[in-house]
């Protein structure tokens, strides 16, 4: 374990969470912007329609292939005959904010500006359907000050961790091999097995163990790993590795 010239992260769970997420909220915000609703469908009727349609592609997310949140409003609203008067991305923002507007998990700002005093490197790869242009907006706003290189998300890829293919994108947007990079995410199978797949040393997190945050937590323990991995519940436990390297 060699000390890292820069360190990847994860996002849900990881550097932010998003309490009482609810997507029936989503509709709820969008409904004022429809101007075309032939089928005069309320926002819960609308709800369900589209939960129906994610429940459709979720095996292609289990699958490792990822669907961008604006193909996916286009495909949803357009099939059930809705019109907008603002932009899928413009309601990409109100959806998202209306569901949650996403908080910052424990001691991730005094974690950051550890690395950043120490002169380790930071970047982002998160397995998210929201486009890359609403994730860099709310881990901007609610880490104004980071210092994340680049923020990748899984939408304007195609593919899903653990495809190897993000975490060695990554490398090369960073200009380092493997050897110098760590990657930190609360998911044994994505996180962990798929850093560990390119070659990039894995810190398995579980903040939200520790502070009760995640009702539907990763079955860690289910997942064996054959490897050597970082263990740790609490950003402290990062800066006490690296502060002894």
């Amino acid at each position: 374990m060699k000390r890292p010239e820069m360190i990847l992260f994860d996002y849900g769970h990881t550097l932010l969470y998003e309490p009482g997420f609810d997507a029936l909220r989503c509709e709820e915000a969008a409904f004022p912007y429809i101007v075309e609703n032939p089928l005069q469908l309320t926002a819960k009727q609308i709800y369900a329609e589209v939960q129906k349609l994610f429940e459709r592609f979720q095996g292609e997310r289990d699958n490792g292939i990822e669907i961008h949140q604006w193909q996916f409003m286009r495909l949803a609203y357009e099939y059930l005959g809705l019109t907008f008067r603002i932009s899928y991305e413009e309601l990409e923002e109100i959806e998202w904010t209306a569901a949650s507007s996403g908080a910052v998990m424990p001691k991730t700002e005094k974690m950051l500006a550890y690395l950043e005093e120490a002169g380790i490197r930071t970047a982002v790869i998160s397995n998210i359907g929201w486009s890359g242009q609403a994730l860099t907006r709310r881990i901007n706003r609610l880490l104004p000050g980071n210092r994340f290189e680049f923020i990748m998300a899984s939408s304007e890829y195609a593919v899903r961790k653990p495809d190897r293919m993000l975490f060695e994108t990554a490398l090369r947007k960073a200009g380092l091999v493997a050897e110098q990079v760590w990657y930190c995410g609360d998911s044994m199978e994505a996180d962990v097995i798929g850093a560990h797949g390119a070659g990039i040393y894995p810190v398995l997190y579980e903040g939200s163990a520790t502070y009760g945050l995640h009702p539907f937590a990763h079955q860690n323990d289910r997942v064996e790993a054959a490897f050597s991995y970082l263990h740790i519940y609490d950003w402290d436990e990062l800066i006490g590795v690296l502060s002894a390297m």
